[in-house]
């Protein structure tokens, strides 16, 4: 797959997130995913391995945030590497927003995301707007 098909995947793909498309987003996922989240017990902050898993947490952001968006997406390729940067906000439970710049950053695996490593500024939730 050429750097230019790779962006524009890249590109669908963050698309997908802010359509809430479960099934674009394992569309452009290898078949040997896995997807490192922005926090957990781990210095990578937690790992999904495999296709059913990496859905289910992918599922899990809009479960815990309804209106999850990632904003102004700037994405770029370089050989079996891409970088996806954007703004995540979301409305928790409580009402307390988020509202923090984030990067992804991806190997692609026979012209699909084979990892997609998350790392997301530590800000404090804003107040609930009223």
């Amino acid at each position: 797959m050429t750097q230019d098909q790779l962006l524009s995947m890249l590109q669908t793909f963050g698309e997908a997130w802010n359509r809430h498309d479960i099934e674009a987003l394992m569309a452009c996922m290898h078949e040997a995913c896995v997807f490192e989240g922005v926090a957990g017990p781990l210095a990578c902050g937690v790992r999904h391995e495999g296709p059913a898993a990496v859905r289910k947490a992918f599922e899990a952001a809009w479960q815990t945030m309804p209106d999850a968006a990632w904003r102004n997406a700037r994405c770029w390729v370089s050989g079996d590497r891409g970088v996806m940067e954007s703004t995540f906000t979301g409305t928790t439970p409580d009402g307390s927003r988020i509202e923090a710049d984030m990067v992804d950053l991806l190997t692609f695996k026979d012209g699909k995301i084979l990892i997609k490593n998350a790392f997301r500024k530590q800000r404090p939730p804003l107040p609930a707007q009223a």
